[in-house]
């Protein structure tokens, strides 16, 4: 029987174990994306400002999908990822075998080669509105879509994700059998800011594969 698991069974002990990843506190890849900068026009500065007013009005009520549309939604539109060579796409099935394992699912977001169908992943995202859910954990969810985006990878190339909670963002990447979670950056503060930088950066870097 094809062993096979989908990602919002995952669990961060369970992929550890199964696939013999290591959690980094300070893994490279992690820290040059972080400390990578951008450039905030005004504009954009002002519709952060914006979207972060009616999550610290909404955010203790809203659900996932109300989280998702009128909160990360538009943050992700502001960065402008959509080019002829790789896209963003939500809710799209993406698969892959990992060490005899059939991992599968439909990652809430992913930054993929393509530009009507996704092809190659670089990027999961996954959103929550609470820590526990009875969907699964989010940064698991993340690291798995990730891991099938690392074997559809033929260079092997990083793989990054991000996952958040409410109003904290919780950047990840993973290089080889080695994965790394930033602290929480809070949209709710003037990290807001930080966040859309590093989106903004990730944008920069995946430009850079082609």
């Amino acid at each position: 029987m094809e062993k096979q698991k989908v990602f919002r069974d995952c669990t961060l002990d369970w992929l550890e174990k199964t696939f013999n990843l290591e959690e980094i506190k300070h893994l490279p890849q992690l820290d040059e994306w972080l400390a990578q900068s951008a450039v905030i026009t005004q504009l954009e500065r002002d519709y952060l400002l914006i979207l972060q007013e009616d999550l610290d009005f909404n955010y203790r009520s809203w659900n996932e999908e109300e989280l998702a549309q009128y909160f990360i939604g538009p943050i992700l539109s502001l960065v402008r990822f959509s080019s002829k060579k790789f896209n963003l796409f939500a809710e799209r099935p993406i698969e892959g075998i990992v060490k005899e394992w059939r991992l599968y699912g439909k990652p809430d977001g992913i930054l993929a080669s393509g530009r009507r169908v996704p092809e190659v992943p670089f990027f999961a995202f996954q959103e929550y509105k609470k820590m526990t859910d009875p969907d699964g954990d989010p940064a698991a969810q993340a690291l798995a879509a990730m891991l099938v985006g690392q074997t559809l990878n033929d260079n092997g190339a990083t793989m990054y994700g991000c996952h958040v909670i409410g109003g904290d963002w919780y950047f990840m990447t993973l290089n080889g059998d080695k994965y790394s979670i930033s602290r929480d950056y809070s949209a709710l503060s003037n990290e807001i800011f930080d966040i859309f930088k590093t989106l903004k950066a990730l944008k920069a870097i995946i430009f850079e594969r082609f």
